[in-house]
This record gives C-alpha cells, structure tokens and sequence, in this order.
C-alpha cells in the first residue's frame, strides 16, 4: 500500500495494516466472484438422559447424568467465503453457528453435552430449562420464552448467487398450564417470524424478528433476542476464555438481589446501579449472576464480546432504540477455571456470555403489542479481528477511534472486505490521514498517526468512504 503525506507539513504517521503488504488470503483474492449456499444436513447433539411430558413439562426422576443420549436434528447451512452458518430450525428457530471462515474459528457458544437444570424453581416458563445455544428469539415470555424448545416452521425464501434468505416462524397459540405465577397465561397469539439473511462478499449476518398480533385486542408480551458468545473459538470445543470482554456502550448496570455480589467492590452510582468497568470483563464475574444496562445503551447502536486472547469477537449491530434492554449473563468465571469433562461430568454451568436484547428494560417488565401491531427487530452479526474495542458501528463498518494531544489511533472491520475504501483524519482543516487501505479481513486494520503540534480542534473527525465516494461511516473522537 503506498503511503504518503496530506500534505506538505512535517507529518509523521505509521500504517498498519496487520498483514504482509495487505496481501489477502489466495481465496479472498479469488478471480471468481463470491456465491451464497444453501444445503441441507443433519447434526447431532448429546443430552444427558430425561423426559418430557407432552406439554413439555419435566418427568419427576427421569433425569439420570450418567446416561448421554444423542439427538440428531435437520440443520440448513448458508455459507459465502466468510462465513459458514449453521441453523437449526426444529429447537427453537436458532442459529446455532457463525463459523468466519478466514481464521476457522467458531464466534457462537453451543454446548457438547446438554444437561437439564431448573426443575421445580419457578424461574422458567416449562419449570426447567435447559441450554443448547446460538442465537434465538424468546417471547412472549422471558427468560428464555416459550418456544426455545419448539420447532419452528422453515421456508425458502430467496436463493441466488448473491443472496439467500430464509424465514424460521412459530404462532403462540399454546401454553403450559402448570407454568410458574409470574409468566403470562394462556396463548397470545403473536405470531413471530425470523428472517436471516446472507449475501455474497458479507462477512456479516443479517437478521429480522417480525412479531405480529393479528388480534383486535392488544396483549401483553416481552421480546428478548438470546445470544450465547464465545467468539475466535475452537468449532468442535466453543468456549469464552478469560480474555472475554463485554463491548457495550453503558456505564453502569444494576442487578437482583440475589445476584448483588457481582458488584461487590464496585462503586455505587445511586439508585442501587454500578460501575461497569470491572463486570465488563468475564474474568472478573465471580459467580452466575444477572446484570441490566442501567439506564439503556445511551443512543448507541452496538454490542457484543471481543475475546483478547484471540483478538476476534463478535458485535451485534440494531437500532437500540427498539431493544433498549441488555441483560448480561454468565455463569461467572470458575465456569471456566473449573471446566469439566462434559461426557465424564456432565453439567449445566459452561463459560460462555450470554447477551440479551429486549423490548423493554428488564425481564418481567412487559411491553404492549397493539391490536393488529407488529414490531420489527433488525439486526446485523459481524465478527471482528484485530480490533481491541468498538466506539462505532454500522451495517458496513465496525470501527474503534481514539486520539489524544500526540496520536490518533484507527481500527476498523469492513464488513464487505472486498470493497476497496479511503479512509480519511482530519483535526480541525488539518487531514492527518487520506488514503486508500484494502481491508485485510484476517487480521484486521490499524491505522496509527502523529498529532502535528500546529493542528487546533476539540476532536478527530473519520470518514470511510468507497473510493468513488460512497460514504461508509463517518465518527467523531474526543481529544483525550
């Protein structure tokens, strides 16, 4: 990549793009266009022994640890050159996996061995619960909803070269009638449809939950997306390390009662919230507990896990302004240090984090779908590499822009990495940076410039642009 100066000041700069000479794999480089696929199969997922009635409630003393058992489930794999993604309809409408292709490694928690937990504690709809994974929408109930264990209608939507889409949806119109006293009771009748979707040369998820209440009355409900994230994972041994890092725009969380020693040492903000800067780190949680961003994502548009250990992570991107909720969840760190033999010692506490997007701020705090409403829930998943945080994001670029009196310091993920760009700092009237970069979408992209002493200005202005001008994002930073 050529590098030269703006202009005919003294400015010094260094570039880095974090690969030899920008070079990109062989494949990214491939003469032949990218293609979207779409293919049938099968997978199989171990559980420890137990049954279920015909309303899905738990058999009283069928469970048994001792006896793993095998489940195999119809699965549709959408797959471009970045990115392999597994779906599993028949539990739960989820996307159970998001494989990026350019360093093979997993971005989805999914567990080895599924074991039932919950039995009797009136925390969930069915009284137990238990954990298989990916990403799924729950409603019209929290905590994991009614329908995480149902199949899901799957239908074909779009399938070319440049696009596949395709649809998972269910209809509330069943209940449990031994489901504990704080869940809703009877059927809603909303009616919820998942729509993914992945295109040629997008290194990017795109998702859209429409719920609809086709009734002339309006009813009560919750939405919450449920994401599972262990993202620069081994595929076939999915896991959050302790380099795990929650990215999220907030700066204080509160949290039940119950789970209040997750912020034992933090300081109080009033009004029973906490300081965030220490629970955003999975090293850091002590046991499993809850956390909700207090008060909401302040505006912004982004979150997700970033993993230090593997510099990957995973963002996802929505209008917040719809899924004002996070709710955090783990099951603190010694999930990790204490991690067992899955088949030897089955058991439900796995070190994964698990983020929540809902309608409204907490769970238990319900929203209202007018009579004949519906509510749309657009998303984007895009995984990082190279990236140590996340300031601003959108459907086409994840970037993380800092500077202070002496440097600007640039990362960013092009999630079209074949599109050529020009990425341009300016302080004030004085460009810093103005140059075409090729995304290295293995590694990522860092760009790190000298702070002329004769430039004035409050703050750094970035602009990414396609290099015939199509602007991409634009981002301010603070002088720091």
């Amino acid at each position: 990549m050529a590098i030269r100066a703006c202009s005919h000041r003294c400015i010094s700069f260094v570039l880095s793009v974090l690969s030899a000479a920008c070079a990109l794999p062989a494949a990214m480089h491939a003469a032949s266009p990218d293609k979207v696929t779409l293919t049938g199969s099968t997978i199989t997922w171990s559980t420890v022994k137990y049954a279920t009635d015909a309303e899905n409630g738990f058999v009283d003393g069928s469970l048994d640890k001792s006896t793993i058992v095998d489940r195999t489930f119809k699965t549709h794999v959408l797959e471009n050159r970045y990115l392999k993604v597994t779906l599993v309809p028949e539990f739960g409408g989820r996307i159970l996996s998001i494989i990026y292709k350019p360093t093979g490694h997993e971005q989805l928690y999914h567990t080895e061995v599924g074991v039932p937990y919950g039995m009797k504690a009136g925390n969930f709809y069915y009284d137990w619960l238990m954990v298989y994974g990916g990403i799924f929408p729950t409603f019209p109930d929290p905590e994991h909803g009614r329908a995480w264990l149902k199949p899901w209608d799957f239908k074909v939507l779009k399938e070319s070269a440049e696009e596949v889409t395709v649809s998972m949806s269910i209809k509330d119109d069943f209940a449990y009638p031994a489901a504990p006293a704080q869940f809703l009771k009877g059927p809603t009748g909303i009616e919820a449809t998942y729509y993914v979707t992945l295109k040629a040369d997008r290194a990017a998820l795109d998702t859209r939950v429409v719920l609809r209440n086709p009734q002339s009355k309006s009813v009560d409900y919750e939405y919450w997306t449920c994401t599972t994230l262990a993202p620069g994972s081994d595929p076939n041994n999915p896991k959050t390390t302790g380099g795990a890092e929650i990215i999220a725009p907030i700066e204080a969380y509160t949290t039940p009662a119950w789970s209040a020693n997750l912020s034992a040492g933090d300081e109080s903000l009033g009004s029973g919230k906490s300081r965030f800067e220490k629970l955003r780190y999975f090293k850091n949680w002590p046991t499993m507990g809850i956390a909700y961003a207090a008060p909401d994502m302040q505006g912004r548009n982004f979150w997700g896990v970033i993993n230090h250990d593997s510099e990957e992570g995973i963002i996802r991107i929505a209008d917040n302004a719809i899924t004002r909720g996070l709710k955090m969840w783990t099951w603190g760190f010694p999930s990790f240090t204490n991690e067992t033999d899955a088949r030897k010692d089955p058991t439900e506490a796995q070190p994964y984090v698990e983020l929540w997007a809902g309608v409204s701020d907490q769970f238990f705090h319900r929203a209202t779908l007018p009579a004949q409403g519906e509510v749309s829930v657009t998303e984007t998943y895009s995984p990082t590499v190279g990236m140590s945080s996340v300031t601003h994001a959108n459907e086409n670029i994840l970037v993380n822009l800092s500077a202070t009196s002496s440097d600007v310091n640039l990362q960013f993920f092009n999630i079209e990495p074949a599109t050529p760009l020009r990425v341009t700092l300016k302080r004030g009237v004085a460009i810093l940076f103005d140059d075409a970069v090729k995304a290295d979408p293995k590694n990522g992209n860092r760009i790190s410039t000298a702070m002329p002493a004769s430039t004035s200005g409050e703050q750094v202005r970035l602009t990414i642009t396609t290099t015939d001008g199509r602007e991409l994002i634009a981002a301010d930073a603070k002088m720091k």
